[in-house]
């Protein structure tokens, strides 16, 4: 018995048309240019003009991003600027330095321009309760930490910068200051961030009111401005 090869019909898109069903069954063969040119034509017809209900499904890529820009601009107008800010904040920090400072000990200094209104840095700590606030105030006075890094963020809530913070527990008071402390909320927890009251340059060191309460024990003040108040409490 002998077996014939068979014959390899084309089809109208240029492929071979395989009379067993099966392209593997039938050997290799070469496949003619004109051919192949007509099954690459073909193809690319059929990449450039996908059906109607995949570009409603799949839409082009410049058109999902201005689709991106649409809902951003409305997500802007209507969603709270402090979140955006604080998330500008998180993922491009201001240029800032601590060194010495003519005020008092250390101070926190611009590296670049900083416009008005901007969030400038997050005083960052541990949020602890007013008892403890207290007993941590005595045992650093014990230990010879001349200085306490504590901001108050509510009655409840005090956030101790002392041992674990970052740069913001530099930043020296002034009765004239260009920035301001402001608590935000960020996923239902409440952040103390420092915010420019007006345009900072390179080099002009950060400043803010501590806004002390009144005491009879006075701190004296050293910011050296013109409407000095003598004392920051």
């Amino acid at each position: 018995t002998s077996f014939s090869t068979p014959k390899k019909k084309k089809r109208d898109d240029g492929m071979r048309e395989h009379v067993t069903g099966c392209a593997r069954s039938e050997g290799y063969y070469k496949i003619d240019k004109k051919d192949k040119l007509k099954y690459l034509n073909n193809s690319r017809a059929f990449a450039e003009e996908p059906p109607a209900d995949t570009q409603v499904r799949s839409p082009r890529v410049p058109a999902r991003r201005s689709e991106q820009r649409r809902l951003l601009s409305s997500f802007t107008g209507s969603c709270d600027s402090d979140l955006l800010k604080f998330n500008q904040l998180k993922f491009r920090k201001k240029k800032l330095k601590f060194c010495k400072s003519h005020i008092h000990d250390w101070g926190l200094f611009a590296m670049e321009p900083i416009a008005a209104d901007e969030m400038v840095i997050e005083y960052v700590g541990q949020n602890i309760r007013q008892v403890i606030a207290d007993m941590r105030e005595k045992r650093y006075e014990d230990e010879g930490i001349g200085s306490s890094y504590m901001f108050r963020v509510d009655h409840d809530t005090i956030i101790d910068a002392t041992k674990c913070g970052n740069f913001a527990r530099f930043i020296n008071h002034s009765c004239n200051p260009n920035c301001y402390a402001k608590v935000i909320t960020v996923e239902s927890q409440k952040k103390i961030v420092i915010y420019s009251k007006q345009h900072i340059n390179v080099n002009e060191e950060i400043t803010y009111d501590y806004k002390f309460p009144i005491e009879d024990v006075k701190i004296p003040c050293l910011c050296g401005s013109e409407n000095c108040r003598g004392t920051l409490n």
